[in-house]
């Protein structure tokens, strides 16, 4: 059983499968990034550095001096790392000083739970995985989700290892209260959360006892309060948390209106002063409510007919299921853009689709999701995540490595797996959930620098292609893996009475991997996703799956520091041109570093990059560099338009990319749709109405 919170890190609770499914003696491992014998850290370049972070005005924010880092990491991964992840008091005898103690603290207390919970087949298989793992970890091709960082293997500290979570609430003051001390303890512990609070009866019904209702809208300001107060992992970076209400829920537009009324509030207090930044005390961002949390709205075929045909829809009762407002769909749906045009929230989750994707029906409905929305999920459920760095895997001809990638895959899902049943959790329902589905995050970063290296448009067929491919390999490639542990340990404790409805949507994932068309660059990358999809059908059908969930996409923030990666999740690169303040003043201006290989890809010599890079450089767009042809602009569009260009990537384009990769997913993911600073509310509708439309 997985531990709670309450529990001590240093027990390790035994399970049973009790499945009855015949079971091999245990997972084998070979070497494959590692020679036979050797240890991953010899095979690293070392050096002791000071890792610092300063203020805008040059204070000294953290220093720690003498670090024994990787020759190859970037001073800003081990600035990160040190302040963020090595643990013990600074200045402490028992302070961290290397990040050799970091990486062993977590391989090595995963290679002891692996070893001691039967999932290898030999002690010669729990050391080669380690090694391989630990590789993988050094050498930035890979990282865990924050929370395994800041707890895994600290001696006396709770082993929470998951930075997604979902939790349920009851309608019930006991319950509402309970879910502030569970959010509490799990932003505590460096994680996110989100809730869907339409179980609450609305601010137009009656209580049990007599009186009215105060409705979830109510509510969520005492959550956002905490959320604010509270800071994740014990270090600087605020709470995450989600809030969700179905469309049906009779406070729905005071839902709508909420976030959009508190930021009209802050824009008068910045005219009359006050501070605009945010998480500023006493500016004006931390004197309004709903600044700690992202509010989407769950909306169902239905609602989205009804908007499109222009018709009414009902709210209804949580109570009694009464009618308690009739709505024009395209009113509403008017309000949700007019809030978005205000705050950027609320955002719309498609209910209809998600149900439809949901492995584990028979076991319950998919109400919510974390603050990100990839973790999408069963209420009480957590996912540990880990995100592999795509440029890693690139060959030194520019191509994609798939037999590296998939290799990296079996031994990273491996860590995530043995992580489920070793970690703490926050609540009893939550280490009970988790133990029975054991859904797990594996994801990735860099999509955008590999699509730019390769010479391949974000916004273009051939990238969407790509990253479909690619994300398609991943996935099934972690079911694979998944069957094979279940052949090992056995299925998922709910699988039995989910296995036709998995089934069916690994038969999803399986024809959307046919669907995908075929071309040279992405050749290999197609057939390699198809194959691995037979696999872990077949692997699926003859022993079950190990876990419910496989993959989401995350947005990779500080692990993507931790890797060095030039994008973060599946965005694409915010600009070529970026700038760095520096302490004491001034800027330093950083170029793309993918652009040179990616001019080289697409059949440019040495001085015409140059050329091209030094136009750059000077101008701080690529538009009007010498050289470049009009048909090759495309590869080189990003997020945002540079202030002398023109070109960025559209609205549709980045919907369009989720809409490519989300076939492949088992969860979701975390993704920004930018638009232009005169974007109407009209296109605010039509992006969402085509986001429906492409699933």
């Amino acid at each position: 059983m997985a531990k709670n919170l309450a529990d001590l890190s240093g027990a390790r609770a035994k399970h049973s499968n009790g499945n009855g499914h015949n079971k091999t003696k245990g997972l084998r491992f070979g070497r494959f990034f590692t020679p036979p014998g050797s240890h991953a850290f010899d095979l690293v370049e070392w050096e002791r550095r000071t890792a610092a972070i300063t203020g805008e005005k040059g204070q000294v924010i953290f220093e720690q001096k003498d670090v024994e880092v990787p020759r190859q990491w970037s001073q800003l991964a081990i600035n990160v790392v040190a302040q963020k992840y090595f643990r013990g008091s600074p200045g402490s005898p028992e302070r961290e000083t290397s990040v050799r103690q970091i990486i062993d603290r977590v391989v090595d207390t995963l290679a002891k739970w692996g070893r001691e919970g039967g999932y290898f087949s030999t002690d010669e298989d729990v050391e080669n995985w380690a090694e391989e793992l630990r590789y993988l970890l050094v050498t930035q091709h890979a990282s865990f989700n924050s929370p395994v960082w800041f707890n895994i293997g600290v001696p006396g500290r709770q082993q929470q290892a998951s930075a997604c979570f979902i939790n349920a609430i009851q309608d019930s003051m006991e319950s509402i209260l309970d879910l502030v001390k569970t959010e509490g303890m799990l932003f505590k512990f460096g994680s996110g959360t989100g809730t869907n609070l339409s179980v609450l009866r609305s601010s137009k019904e009656q209580l049990s006892g007599g009186g009215t209702a105060s409705g979830p809208v109510s509510f969520m300001r005492g959550y956002d309060s905490f959320a604010g107060s509270i800071k994740s992992g014990g270090t600087t970076r605020r709470a995450a948390k989600m809030v969700i209400l179905n469309a049906d829920h009779p406070d729905v537009m005071d839902f709508i209106r909420c976030k959009a009324e508190e930021e009209k509030k802050a824009w008068a207090l910045i005219e009359a002063g006050y501070n605009v930044g945010f998480n500023v005390a006493g500016g004006a961002y931390d004197s309004v409510q709903f600044q700690n949390a992202n509010h989407s709205v769950r909306v169902t075929d239905d609602f989205m007919r009804a908007v499109i045909d222009d018709k009414e829809w009902k709210t209804k009762a949580v109570v009694d299921g009464r009618t308690v407002d009739t709505y024009k769909a395209r009113d509403m749906w008017r309000e949700i853009a007019d809030a978005v045009w205000i705050c950027g929230d609320p955002g719309l989750q498609f209910d209809s689709t998600i149900q439809d994707w949901n492995v584990v029906p028979n076991t319950g409905r998919i109400n919510a999701t974390n603050p990100c929305s990839e973790f999408v999920f069963l209420d009480d459920t957590a996912c540990n995540l880990l995100s592999l760095n795509l440029m890693k895997f690139q060959s030194a001809q520019g191509t994609f490595d798939v037999e590296r990638f998939e290799r990296a895959v079996d031994v990273c899902f491996t860590g995530q797996e043995i992580l489920v049943s070793n970690a703490s959790y926050p609540t009893p329902a939550i280490g009970k959930n988790s133990e029975a589905l054991r859904p797990l995050g594996l994801g990735y970063a860099n999509i955008g620098a590999l699509l730019m290296s390769m010479g391949l448009a974000y916004d273009s067929d051939e990238g969407r292609r790509f990253a479909g491919g690619i994300t398609s390999i991943m996935t099934g490639r972690a079911f694979a893996q998944s069957a094979r542990m279940a052949q090992v340990k056995g299925p998922f404790g709910e699988y039995a009475k989910n296995r036709e409805p998995m089934l069916r949507v690994m038969e999803k994932h399986r024809a959307a991997a046919y669907e995908l068309t075929s071309s040279p660059e992405a050749t290999e990358v197609v057939n390699a996703a198809r194959e691995t999809w037979d696999e872990a059908v077949k692997l699926g059908r003859a022993h079950g799956y190990r876990n419910a969930q496989a993959t989401v996409l995350a947005p990779t923030g500080t692990i993507g520091l931790m890797m060095d990666c030039d994008t973060t999740g599946i965005e694409p690169d915010l600009a070529l041109v970026k700038y760095k303040k520096l302490v004491g003043g001034g800027l330093l201006k950083i170029v793309n570093t993918t652009v040179p290989a990616a001019l080289r890809k697409l059949g440019y010599d040495e001085v015409k990059v140059k050329e091209i890079v030094e136009n750059i450089d000077e101008n701080d767009t690529i538009e009007g560099a010498p050289h470049l042809q009009d048909e090759h602009l495309k590869v080189f569009d990003c997020a945002f338009k540079p202030v002398k260009g023109v070109r960025s990537i559209a609205p549709m384009g980045h919907v369009r990319m989720m809409a490519a990769v989300q076939p492949f997913i088992s969860g979701s993911m975390s993704k920004t749709v930018n638009l232009p600073t005169d974007a109407t509310v009209e296109d605010i509708q039509q992006t969402y109405v085509e986001s429906w439309k492409l699933g």
